[in-house]
């Protein structure tokens, strides 16, 4: 990079610290601000700052935290046993070089911080994988911070994969397929020849990713698009990661265990701020809404999480008011434009629709609206999801 590229690239980075700092001091604090600059290049910079931005996103008040749990907790718990051998088995999870006795402490914090959520929230069932994503809070924010934004997070964006089945799991996995078809037919067809199913994308979804990249930069970089988003955006994710790699899997062998091979493996030097921004434009082009239409082979199925979604965002707006949001909107969003040319705006309004449809469910959104129904489930394939 030029001397002055790099230049550039400072200049960016700060200006975006001072808008993020600006957002943080208003009252109330603009977390539509907040959200575009979650969800736009480079994402939140760094984990101090993640720490004062995550709980606006969540709508978590850091003044009002619970008290760390006692020894009882564990006692008689129908999940310690699982989580123990879960949290055991998450070694790699960890800064590499990290004193065993430290990683041994923040492994005990672990386990406190997923039995604490589940014990305070009977209808949560913990599911292998979980405490993936409560490692990457734990890492980020410490272990009572991490308490409250888990469990704000699992009784919304989490909620549907912890029910008792998976059935929820399996509906939202659906929406991988159609995506693929409505940028890619050919990618699709072959898919479906080959029978891979979704399958292969079960961990990438239930983990935010945070189970199969390597790197933690980009687990947290994906966790600050996630949080600022709709909790559907890890599927769409999952599409781009499949596009993106479409060459590969075409010269593929069509069958299932050769595909299902090459995509369960994702490699660890993607472009992520272009595929965050393809997911981003896809979810702006193709909402779930319009995605459900497709998926309507199967009986209306409410998502918990998506519907639940609205309550929490319309929280949110008590941070910051609809109406101003709205006026930002239009000043960027010519109307007579349909929905249809949204890949053809300029980035900035992009990320300006991809705030409202992040914050507010009330506008009336397409992109917001409740997922009802869902695609056939691929057939059931015995393979290892959490090798």
């Amino acid at each position: 990079m030029s001397v002055k590229g790099v230049h550039g690239s400072e200049f960016r980075r700060r200006r975006k610290f001072y808008d993020i700092q600006k957002a943080l001091t208003k009252e109330p604090p603009d977390v539509a601000t907040l959200r575009r600059m979650a969800i736009s290049e480079g994402g939140l910079l760094t984990d101090q700052i993640r720490c004062q931005v995550w709980p606006k996103l969540l709508n978590v008040n850091v003044e009002d935290l619970t008290p760390a749990p006692g020894p009882e907790l564990r006692v008689d718990n129908k999940d310690y046993q699982q989580v123990l051998l879960d949290v055991r088995r998450s070694l790699r999870r960890f800064p590499p070089g990290m004193p065993l006795s430290e990683r041994e402490d923040l492994q005990e914090q672990l386990i406190d911080i997923i039995l604490q959520v589940l014990s305070q929230n009977s209808q949560l069932h913990y599911y292998q994988g979980y405490h993936d994503i409560v490692v990457t809070f734990l890492l980020v924010v410490g272990s009572r911070l991490a308490t409250a934004l888990v469990e704000k997070l699992s009784t919304h964006h989490l909620r549907d994969f912890m029910d008792p089945t998976m059935d929820n799991t399996k509906h939202i996995l659906n929406y991988l397929m159609p995506i693929i078809d409505l940028v890619n037919p050919n990618l699709h067809d072959f898919m479906q020849r080959a029978e891979v199913g979704t399958i292969f994308a079960l961990s990438w979804l239930i983990t935010w990713f945070g189970h199969v990249l390597s790197d933690f930069r980009h687990v947290v970089r994906l966790y600050d698009f996630f949080l600022a988003c709709h909790p559907l955006m890890p599927i769409y994710f999952a599409a781009v990661i499949v596009l993106h790699r479409q060459e590969e899997v075409l010269e593929c062998e069509c069958d299932m265990a050769s595909v299902h091979h090459l995509l369960s493996k994702i490699p660890q030097d993607l472009p992520y701020e272009v595929l965050i921004s393809r997911a981003g434009d896809l979810f702006v082009q193709f909402p779930p809404s319009e995605l459900s239409k497709e998926a309507s082979q199967q009986h209306q199925a409410e998502r918990i999480a998506a519907s639940t979604f609205k309550d929490f965002e319309l929280a949110s707006t008590q941070q910051h008011p609809d109406t101003v949001l709205r006026r930002r909107f239009r000043d960027h969003v010519h109307p007579e434009l349909g929905a249809k040319s949204v890949l053809t705006k300029p980035r900035t309004n992009r990320l300006m629709k991809l705030a409202v449809m992040g914050l507010t469910v009330a506008l009336g959104a397409a992109a917001l609206a409740v997922v009802k129904s869902a695609l056939d489930w691929a057939p059931k394939f015995e393979l290892q999801i959490f090798p």
